[in-house]
């Protein structure tokens, strides 16, 4: 029987049996036991599946990534312990020293550093583009050695809408997979999926989880890109020719670490999740506690009540500040006036989330004084939950950018990110407009 999106967030994932829990359980324990050394033996060489080590799966840990797998649409889903370790993963398993690809230049701050200057480390190289480039312009990136496009639904703080289907077709035509952090929007809200993106990242610790109690990632494969011939099925356009030399060879030549197993060959669809548990969780480690994705189940419980009424505050908080004399810009893609809104109107026609970016009259330091006369709305770096919270990317996310790095990187000096939360709006409001007027 197919779900609708409110059903799955509730029954998704876990699905009880005579005599079992009703919630999901918190199987917490690192290991699992096996009668026989040979039942042990076939799960590592990947001829079974079952449990035996955490650091490779648990129950808990499955069944929520089951749930978000279904939310999204997609073939598989893998856990991480971090949203920032979940946008490491999905480009490293198909990149490696040598290889480069493009991403687009206004995705969170940390993100941007991971591939601008960790990722070269690993002899990975990535070109950053505006996505409100041409065609051209941005075609003018790719290079024989490129294996993915990366972007951000809605971009981190800025809150750029990002044109889906445009740079899915632009990936395609040159053999590679557009992979999309969905944080903000949240499969409630945009499941990139049904606009030919091939790869989908979380950061789970945001509006997934909903309430800043954990901290985690996730990676949803669609199974629509044939990593073999470097096409998205189902598009004759993009079908590109069998390159003379595998352009993914981590999924389509043997893996000596699992006696040559072939994933692509072994795995059909789920080749790409397959890798990313088997190898590099494997080799790398960065798992979630069984505890905190029991925790992320809880959020994911309410996720299809809290985005609408996120999406509703902050669109009420957005009309004020448009019409606030203190007020420089405004940038939520909600507003009619907003240069995304006919993008968001494609992709996010019942809302797109509670963050706004605005800037103030006045200087940085303004900036700062505003913050610091707020009641209850609260600073921290943390975003997208029920609290109203603000940040000032210049001084804390993006603080080691210049100015000039920062414009390049779309977010302007004087940005304010506010992220509404649950409270009543004209709290909200109020307490807005009296650290506004203590200025």
């Amino acid at each position: 029987m197919k779900k609708n999106l409110e059903t799955l967030c509730i029954h998704g994932g876990w699905h009880p049996t005579k005599g079992e829990p009703q919630q999901l359980p918190i199987f917490q324990s690192t290991t699992f036991k096996y009668d026989t050394s040979e039942q042990m033996a076939k799960l590592f060489d990947l001829e079974e599946s079952g449990y035996f080590y955490t650091r490779l799966a648990n129950p808990t840990n499955d069944a929520v990534a089951a749930k978000i797998n279904a939310l999204e649409g997609g073939v598989g889903c893998m856990l991480t312990s971090s949203g920032q370790a979940a946008n490491f993963y999905a480009v490293f398993n198909i990149c490696q020293a040598g290889d480069h690809f493009i991403t687009s230049n206004n995705i969170y701050g940390g993100t941007y550093n991971l591939f601008g200057v960790t990722m070269k480390k690993l002899g990975i190289e990535c070109t950053f583009v505006d996505p409100d480039w041409d065609d051209a312009r941005i075609e003018a990136a790719f290079r024989p050695n490129t294996k993915c496009f990366f972007g951000e639904t809605i971009s981190n703080p800025g809150g750029n809408v990002f044109d889906i289907e445009r740079f899915a077709k632009m990936a395609h035509k040159h053999g590679v997979p557009l992979i999309v952090d969905n944080t903000f929007a949240t499969p409630i809200n945009c499941r990139p999926f049904e606009w030919g993106c091939d790869i989908v990242t979380h950061s789970t610790t945001k509006y997934m989880d909903g309430h800043a109690t954990q901290v985690g990632g996730a990676i949803i494969d669609s199974g629509n890109f044939d990593w073999e011939t470097c096409t998205h099925l189902g598009d004759p356009s993009t079908i590109n020719p069998q390159p003379s030399t595998p352009k993914y060879p981590g999924l389509t030549t043997p893996d000596e670490s699992y006696h040559g197993l072939t994933y692509t060959k072994a795995f059909g669809k789920q080749a790409y999740v397959t890798k990313l548990v088997s190898q590099l969780m494997r080799d790398l480690g960065s798992i979630p506690a069984p505890q905190n994705c029991f925790l992320l189940n809880l959020g994911l419980e309410t996720l299809h009540l809290r985005m609408p009424r996120h999406c509703e505050n902050a669109q009420r908080v957005a009309e004020w500040l448009e019409k606030n004399p203190r007020v420089a810009w405004v940038n939520y893609c909600g507003l009619p006036s907003n240069k995304y809104y006919a993008l968001a109107q494609k992709y996010l026609p019942n809302g797109s989330c509670g963050v706004i970016a605005f800037g103030l009259k006045g200087t940085r330091e303004d900036a700062i004084k505003f913050m610091d006369n707020l009641d209850f709305v609260s600073i921290v770096t943390h975003v997208a939950d029920a609290r109203t919270c603000v940040l000032h990317p210049a001084s804390h996310t993006h603080r080691q950018l210049s100015d000039e790095q920062l414009r390049e990187a779309g977010v302007a000096p004087d940005l304010i990110r506010l992220s509404v939360g649950l409270e009543n709006v004209e709290d909200i409001i109020a307490d807005l407009q009296q650290a506004m007027d203590k200025m």
